[in-house]
């Protein structure tokens, strides 16, 4: 794997309803230096160009499995190989847990590089769990919406394309709640793996989102 000096990795910590998505879409909006990475992405992304380990994960994903984390490592090297050396990557969604940190560490120490920082944001959980009931997004084109912070100019109505906005069915209360235990127990020992390493950055999230984002800039400058 070929990593160019200038590339910048970064690591989007924080619980569901934190802000990384919407954070990360204002840090590499315009065109900028600053790529965001979803782990959603990547996969789509992989099974697009049809990279090896992009066909071995939609087989995975039509059968409604797990992709392993051995596979999702794969494909962040994969990335890694193919961006423009002048850039920042901004990982959102991966590593969520500390045995795919060691995974991601070896796949980025493969190619010459480190990771430069993980930024926390960090939100109490109240704001979290009000946050994520209030989520709306378009089942049309994926436009996403908040019903307070981010509304659609139309209630209930997509301003892309016109389409009735839904709930998420990983946004309703019950799930909501089992999300973040899982974020509890799987992805916040990820703080203290960062932190002992003296990479960890944590940032106040609960702040509207272009303080949040000024905040990053400025860690990232």
């Amino acid at each position: 794997m070929v990593i160019f000096p200038l590339m910048k990795i970064i690591i989007l910590l924080g619980a569901p309803g934190s802000g990384k998505g919407t954070i990360a879409g204002r840090l590499s909006a315009g065109g900028g230096a600053c790529r965001h990475i979803s782990s959603g992405d990547l996969l789509r992304d992989a099974v697009k160009r049809q990279t090896a380990a992009g066909a071995e994960a939609d087989g995975y994903m039509k059968r409604g499995e797990l992709v392993p984390d051995e596979l999702v490592a794969r494909m962040i090297s994969d990335l890694l190989a193919g961006a423009a050396g002048d850039c920042t990557l901004l990982l959102d969604g991966f590593p969520r847990t500390v045995a795919q940190a060691q995974m991601l560490d070896a796949a980025v120490a493969a190619g010459g590089a480190g990771l430069d920082m993980a930024i926390l944001l960090d939100v109490p959980e109240e704001i979290l769990t009000d946050r994520i009931a209030g989520r709306r997004v378009c089942p049309a084109c994926g436009a996403g919406y908040h019903v307070a912070s981010i509304p659609p100019k139309a209630e209930g109505v997509c301003d892309v394309c016109g389409a009735a906005l839904v709930v998420r069915k990983d946004d309703n209360p019950e799930t909501v709640r089992n999300r973040l235990a899982v974020y509890r127990v799987q992805t916040a020992p990820l703080i203290d793996f960062y932190e002992a390493r003296g990479l960890l950055r944590r940032v106040d999230g609960a702040r509207e989102a272009g303080l949040v984002a000024d905040d990053l800039r400025r860690l990232l400058a």
